[in-house]
C-alpha cells in the first residue's frame, strides 16, 4: 500500500471503513515495519482493524488472545514434554542414552503465535495480532521487547530466530491497565473514536444490508445519544449491528419506543444500563 488512501480503499474493498487518521496510523505502521498499538473504548473495532488488513493484505491472521496468566509457553513457545519423554524411553529400550543437545531441538519446539509469526514462511508476511494486552500481566509485557524491537524471539537451547520478512504487528489495549512506556517507545500509536452517526449508519449499513435506511440512520444517532449517559458499558458497533439486525428481524422500518424497550438486550447489557435506555427510549416517545 503505497499511500494512505490506499489504505483507506483497501479496507472499504473488505467492508472496514476507517477514517483519516486510522488510514495514516496502519499506513505508516506497514512503511515503517514498525508495530500498531490500537486503544479504544471497547467496541469500537480495534481487533475487526487487525482482521480486515489480513484480509485487505491477503495474508494470514495469527492470533493471540491476551489474558491475566498468560505465559511464555503460551504465547512464544514451549517443548513437547511428552515426545521428550518418549524419546528418552526408546533410547533406553535401544541402551542408549540422550544428552539434552539430543532433547532440546525444533523436532520438539512447539510453535506459539508469536514464534509462528516470526517463523512465517509464506509469500507475505502474516498480520499478528495480540488482542487485549492489557489483559495480560505486567511481567507479560517483558517477554515481548524482543519481539517488538526485532521480529526475533530467542530460544535459549536454539538461539535466536529472526524473521525474514517482519510480521505486521497489531496489539489493541481496552486501557484496563496502563501499559509500560517499554513496550509503547516501540510502537505507533492510534487511538480509535466512536465513530460519527454517518460513518456509523455506513459501517452498518454494509454489515446489515437488509435494514432499511430510515432504521439505520435513527438507530444509529439514538446509540450516538445513548453513549453519552452515565453507562457501565457503553454500546459498541458490534452491539449496534447486532440491534439493528434485530430489528431488521422483526421487520421494523422505522424506529419506535416500542422497538428499542422489545430489544434492549441487544444494546444493554446490565441491569443498570437497561433501566438506563429505557429511560432514554422513554423521553424520546412523542
Amino acid at each position: 500500500m503505497n499511500e494512505p488512501q490506499e489504505v483507506r480503499r483497501r479496507l472499504d474493498a473488505v467492508d472496514y471503513l476507517v477514517d483519516d487518521g486510522l488510514a495514516m496510523a496502519v499506513f505508516l505502521a506497514l512503511r515503517l515495519g514498525k508495530p500498531l498499538l490500537l486503544e479504544g473504548e471497547p467496541g469500537v473495532g480495534k481487533t475487526a482493524a487487525a482482521k480486515a488488513l489480513a484480509a485487505a493484505l491477503d495474508t494470514p491472521l495469527i492470533r493471540l488472545q491476551c489474558y491475566e496468566g498468560l505465559t511464555a509457553g503460551e504465547a512464544l513457545y514451549e517443548w513437547n514434554y511428552q515426545r521428550q519423554l518418549l524419546a528418552i524411553r526408546l533410547a533406553e529400550a535401544r541402551h542408549e542414552r540422550l544428552g539434552d543437545a539430543d532433547l532440546f531441538t525444533e523436532e520438539f519446539l512447539q510453535e506459539r503465535p508469536i514464534l509462528r509469526a516470526v517463523r512465517h514462511r509464506g509469500p507475505t508476511p502474516p498480520v499478528l495480532l495480540i488482542d487485549e494486552i492489557d489483559r495480560a500481566d505486567d511481567e507479560f509485557e517483558a517477554l515481548l521487547f524482543e519481539f517488538l524491537g526485532e521480529a526475533a524471539i530467542t530460544v535459549p537451547e536454539l538461539g535466536t530466530f529472526t524473521a525474514v520478512h517482519p510480521p505486521v504487528v497489531v496489539l489493541t489495549s481496552n486501557r484496563s491497565r496502563e501499559l509500560h512506556d517499554a513496550l509503547r517507545r516501540r510502537c505507533l500509536y492510534h487511538w480509535i473514536e466512536f465513530p460519527a452517526p454517518e460513518r456509523a449508519a455506513a459501517i452498518v449499513r454494509r454489515a446489515v444490508p437488509g435494514a432499511g435506511h430510515p432504521l439505520i440512520r435513527s438507530a444509529t444517532e439514538f446509540v450516538g445519544r445513548v453513549r453519552r449517559l452515565e453507562l457501565d458499558k457503553a454500546p459498541g458497533l458490534a452491539e449496534t449491528i447486532d440491534w439493528v439486525s434485530a430489528l431488521a428481524a422483526l421487520g421494523v422500518t422505522e424506529l419506535a419506543p416500542d422497538d428499542v424497550l422489545r430489544t434492549l438486550g441487544t444494546i444493554a447489557k446490565t441491569p443498570d444500563d437497561r433501566l438506563v435506555v429505557a429511560g432514554a427510549a422513554h423521553q424520546e416517545s412523542p
